[in-house]
């Protein structure tokens, strides 16, 4: 995977809460601003969802497009964004939602390293308690090491 996936451009903080379907349209419209989708990754992403519900427990949610979305995909990339008022994310409490976008198989690497790190309730309280976007960041900067 060459350079970063998550940069500071990806990273939100949102005092409020969100729906899932706002939050699941500011998970792709980051991909999208960042260069890494189309803008048809949206609705790839709401398919998914119906097929393959995508909260993975631990206050995470991770949408991303169903394997018919690949020509939607321009490059691997992540987008973070933390609701500290929450979603509803299929009637689960989600605080963080990390949009997906992977080249070929290059997903499931992301997805395992976004996995294990949030598998710790002890990284997750941190990452809750990041105070900023840079904070946020810096706590994920394994994702971006290949």
């Amino acid at each position: 995977m060459a350079g970063e996936i998550l940069g500071i451009e990806q990273v939100r903080i949102h005092p409020g809460s969100a729906t899932q379907e706002e939050a699941m349209a500011e998970a792709a419209g980051l991909l999208q601003a960042a260069g890494a989708v189309t803008g048809d990754y949206l609705e790839a992403m709401r398919q998914r969802e119906v097929t393959a519900p995508t909260y993975m427990g631990n206050e995470l949610a991770i949408p991303h497009g169903t394997n018919e979305a690949k020509e939607a995909i321009l490059s691997s990339a992540l987008s973070v964004v933390r609701y500290d008022g929450g979603v509803d994310w299929g009637g689960n409490p989600v605080t963080f939602v990390v949009g997906i976008a992977g080249v070929g198989d290059e997903h499931l690497e992301i997805l395992s390293r976004i996995a294990l790190l949030f598998s710790e309730e002890d990284e997750v309280a941190k990452l809750k308690a990041a105070g900023s976007a840079e904070e946020l960041l810096q706590l994920l900067s394994a994702v971006n090491e290949g």
